[in-house]
């Protein structure tokens, strides 16, 4: 990982649902101010769980960090409140984009700035720097978000996060319902908004292949627990990554999901 300060740091943490169900077992973390890190892992991993515990939005889900600790810019945000945490500049883009359906798009884009206070100047030249990364929006800002397509429904979201001038964006599965070529495209947006914007990004993705291509650094989830992690470069050439999150066997060919569960058990690293 880079040996810059870390902007987020998640530490050993425990999270509990309806103070029975375990969900996060020992939990441990860090994002570099300015890196691109990934959390990967299949579906019930914990991927989403970490990203609300971060977020802030564990407890109107009965949830809470019973173990440990999070820190975002040195400040203790353990079981905070979400607009707490976004005031501290670290915002959410959830799964399923959610966006404000009878509201138009430029009128979704705007919602955003809501918690700003650094003047409407700044926040104009935003908004037109909304529309330079994703000129796709501009062609629909009056149309109702609800009737927009999956992809432009994801760039919405996006936009509208980092309206909130964010120091770190978090992204819950990008990729989820969309096509190939639009997947590429919203994946080569988060690279120029790390670049350009300087804003830090912490993305969960089920899609591994591309989450590693875009990022400094990942860690891979499982049962709550992070099993793997290192620079992505690296991962992205481990056999084991290989064959269980892209489907490559040794063989060069792509192993059927049937067979990836029977074999899950000899992974080295369980």
């Amino acid at each position: 990982m880079k040996q810059t300060e870390k902007l987020l740091e998640v530490n050993n943490i425990e999270v509990v649902y309806n103070d029975i169900v375990q969900v996060l077992r020992g939990v441990s973390l860090g994002v570099p101010e300015g890196s691109i890190v990934a959390l990967l892992g299949t579906n019930g991993a914990g991927k989403t769980t970490t990203l609300r515990a971060v977020s802030g939005l564990l407890k109107p889900e009965n949830g809470f960090i019973r173990e440990g600790y999070i820190k975002f810019k040195n400040t203790a945000i353990t079981n905070q409140l979400g607009t707490n945490v976004v005031k501290l500049g670290a915002v959410m883009v959830p799964e399923g984009r959610r966006v404000f359906k009878h509201l138009t798009v430029d009128e979704n884009i705007k919602v955003g700035s809501i918690t700003r206070k650094d003047g409407a100047q700044q926040i104009k030249e935003d908004h037109a720097l909304m529309y330079k990364h994703f000129p796709r929006l501009s062609k629909i800002t009056n149309r109702m978000a609800g009737y927009c397509s999956g992809g432009e429904q994801q760039m919405i979201a996006i936009a509208r996060a980092l309206m909130a001038a964010p120091k770190m964006l978090m992204l819950d599965e990008p990729s989820l319902g969309l096509a190939p070529l639009l997947v590429k495209e919203i994946f080569e947006n988060i690279q120029l908004i790390n670049k350009e914007m300087n804003t830090t990004i912490l993305v969960v993705e089920q899609n591994a292949k591309i989450a590693l291509a875009i990022s400094d650094y990942a860690y891979i989830m499982e049962s709550g627990r992070i099993v793997l992690e290192g620079p992505s470069k690296e991962l992205q050439e481990n056999p084991d990554v290989k064959e269980f999150y892209m489907g490559i066997t040794r063989g060069g060919g792509r192993k059927s999901f049937k067979n990836v569960k029977s074999y899950k058990r000899r992974k080295r690293w369980m």
